[in-house]
């Protein structure tokens, strides 16, 4: 028996977008008009290496940036599940499939010391120029018209079950938890067997409920969350089962 948990990062494990907290390094912890205008939808990546770039400019340094994202707040739970699941590794792999980037989940975890928890992070790959810049590339390339240019993570989902499935490892079930419009993608992947966990009163959830309205539901069962305590609840009934 073994389960596979997907996490979304922001707004799912914790309970802000780090892309955004970011801004707190900003001259005034605002971004100019201009480049906050500038965003093109199905683009973050590109916005957010402005965003960078702009930090970089105004001296905002590394050791700042570092500081500044360690203090952003988990999800009310989840502290509480992500313990739960490094004490059962033998019953759940757990990945994260996140639009934030490498250095940002990198930095929150060590921090709160959940990084081994996690088999694989997919995110935005990050890094710091020699020049002090933290710079940000896109995930991958894509084909799916659903999803940002940067990255669908049904894909990436897909690869990482089919990558598993040749260790000879065949998940029992796959439990996808998450909040937003470009979770969609990776839940419609999923089968009967498996759980859609979308957070309440966000866009994942009221897209869902829509694709029952329209008479194409989802494969999988759905449940919805408000705290990382009820995904931990469920997670012991299912060890149960």
């Amino acid at each position: 028996m073994k389960f596979l948990l997907v996490f979304d990062f922001d707004y799912t494990v914790i309970d802000e977008n780090s892309d955004t907290w970011i801004v707190k390094c900003a001259p005034e912890e605002k971004l100019p008009n201009k480049l906050r205008n500038s965003y093109q939808k199905g683009h973050w990546t590109e916005y957010m290496s402005r965003v960078f770039r702009y930090l970089g400019d105004s001296g905002v340094r590394e050791d700042e940036m570092k500081r500044t994202m360690t203090t952003i707040p988990f999800t009310t739970g989840m502290r509480d599940l992500l313990d739960f699941i490094g004490k059962n590794k033998d019953l759940f792999d757990c990945i994260i499939i996140s639009d934030s980037n490498t250095v940002f989940i990198d930095w929150i975890l060590k921090a709160a010391n959940f990084h081994e928890v996690l088999d694989e992070v997919f995110t935005n790959p990050a890094t710091f120029s020699g020049t002090g810049y933290l710079t940000v590339q896109n995930f991958h390339t894509h084909h799916c018209a659903k999803c940002p240019k940067n990255l669908c993570k049904r894909k990436v989902l897909e690869e990482f079950v089919d990558k598993k499935l040749h260790q000879g490892v065949k998940y029992t079930k796959i439990i996808y938890v998450g909040d937003g419009g470009n979770d969609l993608c990776p839940v419609t992947f999923l089968k009967k067997d498996d759980i859609a966990m979308p957070r309440k009163g966000y866009t994942l959830q009221k897209m869902i409920s829509q694709m029952s309205e329209d008479l194409d539901p989802v494969q999988s069962s759905v449940l919805v969350w408000s705290s990382g305590i009820e995904i931990l609840s469920h997670l012991k009934l299912l060890i149960k089962e």
